[in-house]
């Protein structure tokens, strides 16, 4: 098979981490065919480290990489990836990169699939062509992804989102989801046996259940409604009493309809599904902290019928309450004295 190139950007908000990392997974089929993994008898990808000119690169973290070549050098590619950057302050200042942003929309337009690594796709999406599409992101950057970016369809619960015709646009979510992309990437174009290696080798994972169980649900209070903040203050602190909604309305002076209209449309959740989400997340601390059994802690955060528990907490989460304890409980070889009390 001919040899992909890939071109991996680096810009001054890149993350270190994950650039570094996609470059040594991605570079690494000798080090694995030595290791006994039966691989192609070449590396099927041919990986460097571009920025907006040749050399280094100071990045978000203050350590410098070294980009290989300029865009100005690149006139063509197979595959650009877009690490992770860090957003500094309440938004993503678009136009500070006009001439990557120019080049990243004439590699695509010559073929290239475009992807990104969890907040990365801020940057992508500065070209337009994934207005219209799915995307994926850090649960973290999803409001203001969503107020910079309204066209593109955010999806920050999936792992990975391939979307377009050619499946051109690819993007991977929250930090260590870029694990994800570059399996991904292995599986599509050498195979699953491939991918299946550099699993194995790394210890890499699919996040297979999404990224639901890692988003903490914080409700938005950026709004300007006194009544609505209001009664989210009441919330935090009573969303396990009975009939929360029901008090909120009475709390508020205010027609019921009318309340759950305001409401709804200041934090863009219904009262219903924010009381949920608040005991839920409320219930994944005192599993991740306790052995207390699930079905008391499902009373304990408002729900006297644990089967209804059981299935909200599934349908918000996308694993159980017993599977969310044993993915996320700290490990009692490194676990120390801070006790949770329920």
């Amino acid at each position: 098979m001919d040899r992909l190139h890939i071109s991996l950007v680096a810009i001054p908000d890149a993350v270190i981490s994950t650039l570094s990392g996609i470059y040594d997974v991605m570079n690494s089929f000798e080090m694995l065919a030595g290791a006994g993994y039966a691989l192609p008898d070449r590396d099927p990808f041919d990986m460097e480290i571009v920025g907006e000119r040749r050399g280094d690169v100071p990045l978000a973290s203050g350590l410098s990489i070294a980009a290989h070549r300029g865009i100005e050098e690149v006139d063509a590619t197979d595959i650009v990836i877009v690490p992770s950057v860090v957003v500094s302050g309440p938004a993503w200042q678009c136009g500070r990169y006009p001439a990557l942003v120019s080049w990243l929309a004439a590699m695509h337009e010559r073929g290239a699939t475009l992807c990104s690594a969890c907040s990365g796709v801020f940057l992508l999406a500065e070209t337009g062509l994934f207005d219209g599409q799915d995307a994926t992101i850090h649960w973290g950057y999803e409001q203001t992804f969503r107020k910079t970016f309204p066209a593109v369809r955010l999806l920050p619960e999936k792992a990975l989102v391939a979307s377009g015709d050619r499946e051109q646009f690819v993007s991977s979510g929250a930090s260590n989801s870029w694990h994800d992309l570059v399996l991904y990437l292995i599986a599509r174009h050498v195979g699953p046996t491939a991918a299946h290696a550099a699993t194995k080798f790394y210890a890499l994972q699919w996040h297979e259940h999404g990224l639901s169980p890692y988003i903490v649900f914080q409700g938005s209070t950026d709004h300007d409604d006194a009544v609505v903040r209001d009664a989210q203050d009441w919330l935090s602190t009573h969303f396990s009493v009975a009939a929360p909604v029901d008090e909120m309305v009475r709390r508020s002076g205010l027609a019921e309809r009318t309340f759950k209209r305001r409401f709804t449309k200041a934090t863009g959740h219904a009262p219903i599904a924010y009381v949920q989400k608040l005991r839920i997340e409320d219930a994944k601390r005192r599993l991740e902290g306790s052995d207390v059994p699930v079905d008391e802690i499902g009373w304990r955060v408002g729900y006297e019928d644990s089967a209804s528990f059981r299935r909200l907490f599934k349908r918000i989460t996308g694993i159980s309450p017993g599977a969310y304890r044993r993915k996320f409980r700290v490990p009692r070889f490194s676990a120390g004295t801070d006790t949770v009390t329920v």
